[in-house]
């Protein structure tokens, strides 16, 4: 059983920047694969970034390429996603979310989800 709390959410302007946690109870937090995914308003849950176990591998979607990155620290139980470069069209709730598989990019694969946070960018 893992258990997942969100923070760091928050009001940004447009280019500013936001770094959201995401601490993990449970002693196998390390043999997880974790994501984040957002959901904005009357849209689907998207994936956004996930990070395999070790934290050797990340993947991102093309939308915040270059803009947004994924980490982890196994010690403390936490993974992190840093954001900058933020636009409006980023304004979502943002959740991670931790799976068994090696990594994922579709949210059916990840049995963990946190409540979520709310991220928003003003232009």
């Amino acid at each position: 059983q893992v258990q997942l709390v969100e923070s760091g959410g928050g009001l940004v302007q447009a280019g500013g920047s936001l770094r959201l946690s995401c601490a993990a109870s449970g002693r196998t937090f390390s043999s997880y694969a974790m994501g984040w995914f957002r959901q904005a308003p009357g849209k689907e849950r998207e994936f956004v970034a996930a990070i395999r176990w070790s934290g050797d591998s990340t993947y991102y979607a093309d939308s915040v390429k270059g803009r947004f990155t994924i980490s982890r620290d196994n010690a403390k139980n936490t993974v992190y996603l840093q954001m900058n470069s933020l636009k409006p069209e980023d304004t979502a709730v943002y959740y991670c979310a931790a799976t068994a598989f090696t990594t994922s990019t579709n949210a059916r694969e990840y049995r963990y989800w946190g409540q979520g946070t709310q991220v928003t960018v003003s232009s």
